[in-house]
C-alpha cells in the first residue's frame, strides 16, 4: 500500500487492562496505513509486544492480529478457574471490579503478610504456561521486520534492564511481568528480576534510534493526573501505585522535552540528537469507570469489553491524527510535565 508511514510504539503495563492495548494494536494493524517498526513493552505491554512480533513473523498483519487474540483468549480461559471472581451482585449490576469479593479480599490480605516464596514454593506461574503454549520464541528472535525491546527491573541494582529480541525467551517476558507480591523473582543468568513497570513503564529510550522513524506512539494505561484526593486506605495505595508506575515514564518525557528545547534553540547539533515526534493513546476516558481491582479480572466478557474499547480508541486516534504522523507532535508534552493535562 502506498503512503504507509513508519512508527515505533511503546506499550505500558497494566494487568488485564492490557487487553485495551490489544484493541489499540488490532485497530492499527487492521488499518494498514502505519507500519510498526519497533516495539518497547513492560509487563502486559511486553506480552502484547511479543505476541504481535511472533504473529507478524508467521503471518504478517493478520498473523499478528490472530496471535494477539489467541493469547488473550487463553488468558481468559485460565481465569475461569481463578478463586477471584466477580460476585453475583456485581454481575447483575454490570460492574467489573472485584475489590469487595471474598477472593480478592483474601488475596489482598495474603499478599501483604506472606511472600510468594512461602505461598508458591513450586514457583507456579500460569503466564508461563500460556507463553510456552502460544509463543514460538524462535520466530520472535528471528523477526527482521519489527524490533522488540522488553523492560525488567534488576532486583540487585534497582536499575532497568532492557532485553532485545536476539536472546529473548519466555523467562525474559515473565521477568518483565513479575509483580513481587505475587510471584517469585525471575532469575536470568543468576540475576533476579521484577516487573519492568517499576523502572521503565514503558521504556522509551530503546526506540530513539532503533529505526528510521522519528514518530513514537505511547499506549498508556495508568492514569497520570487525578483531581480527587484519595482518603481510604485502598484508594491511597492505588494512587501510590499509579504514581510509582508512571514515574519512569515522566522522567523520560522530561529528558526528551529538555533535549528538544536544546535542539530547537540550536544549542546541540541536530545531526547528533534526534527530534522525536511524540504521540499518545491513553485509557483515561475509556477505562474511567473501572477500579484498580479490575486489573486482575481476566474473565472473557471483560477482556472482550476492554478489547473493543481499545479498538475504538485506536480508530479514533487514527482518524484524528494519521495526517500528523511524520509531520508534528500530537502529545501535549508541556501540559503533561506542568500537570495541566493528561495529554494525548
Amino acid at each position: 500500500m502506498d503512503g504507509i508511514k513508519p512508527i515505533n510504539i511503546a506499550l505500558q503495563g497494566g494487568g488485564a487492562h492490557g487487553a485495551f492495548t490489544w484493541g489499540v494494536l488490532d485497530a492499527i494493524l487492521e488499518d494498514e496505513r502505519l507500519a510498526i517498526r519497533a516495539l518497547s513493552g513492560a509487563s502486559a505491554g511486553a506480552m502484547n509486544a511479543v505476541c504481535l512480533v511472533e504473529g507478524y513473523a508467521e503471518g504478517g498483519r493478520q498473523g499478528a492480529r490472530d496471535q494477539l487474540r489467541r493469547f488473550w483468549e487463553r488468558v481468559s480461559d485460565g481465569a475461569r478457574y481463578s478463586p477471584i471472581q466477580r460476585s453475583l451482585f456485581d454481575r447483575l449490576l454490570g460492574r467489573w471490579g472485584i475489590e469487595q469479593t471474598p477472593g480478592f479480599l483474601w488475596f489482598e490480605w495474603l499478599s501483604h503478610v506472606v511472600s510468594p516464596y512461602e505461598t508458591n514454593p513450586l514457583d507456579l506461574n500460569p503466564l508461563r504456561d500460556v507463553l510456552n503454549a502460544e509463543i514460538d520464541f524462535t520466530r520472535v528472535r528471528g523477526c527482521a521486520n519489527i524490533r522488540l525491546f522488553i523492560a525488567a527491573t534488576n532486583v540487585h541494582t534497582g536499575r532497568i534492564e532492557v532485553f532485545d529480541q536476539k536472546k529473548l525467551t519466555a523467562e525474559h517476558v515473565l521477568a518483565s511481568a513479575c509483580l513481587p507480591s505475587i510471584f517469585r523473582a525471575i532469575e536470568i543468568d543468576g540475576v533476579p528480576y521484577w516487573d519492568g513497570g517499576y523502572t521503565g513503564n514503558p521504556a522509551l529510550f530503546p526506540l530513539f534510534h532503533a529505526t528510521e522513524s522519528a514518530d513514537l506512539l505511547i499506549v498508556q494505561l495508568t492514569r497520570m493526573i487525578r483531581r480527587e484526593l484519595p482518603t481510604t486506605a485502598r484508594a491511597i495505595e492505588n494512587r501510590l501505585n499509579e504514581i510509582t508506575f508512571n514515574a519512569s515514564l515522566l522522567g523520560e518525557l522530561r529528558a526528551i522535552e529538555f533535549v528538544q528545547r536544546l535542539i530547537e534553540g540550536g544549542m546541540v547539533p541536530a545531526d547528533r540528537y534526534r527530534r522525536l515526534r511524540l504521540h499518545r493513546i491513553d485509557a483515561d476516558k475509556a477505562l474511567a469507570d473501572l477500579d484498580a481491582s479490575s486489573k486482575i479480572n481476566a474473565e472473557r466478557d471483560f477482556i472482550e469489553t476492554l478489547f473493543e474499547r481499545g479498538r475504538k480508541a485506536g480508530r479514533d486516534w487514527l482518524r484524528r491524527h494519521y495526517d500528523d504522523i511524520g509531520r508534528r507532535d500530537t502529545l501535549d508534552l508541556a501540559g503533561i510535565l506542568a500537570g495541566r493535562a493528561n495529554g494525548g
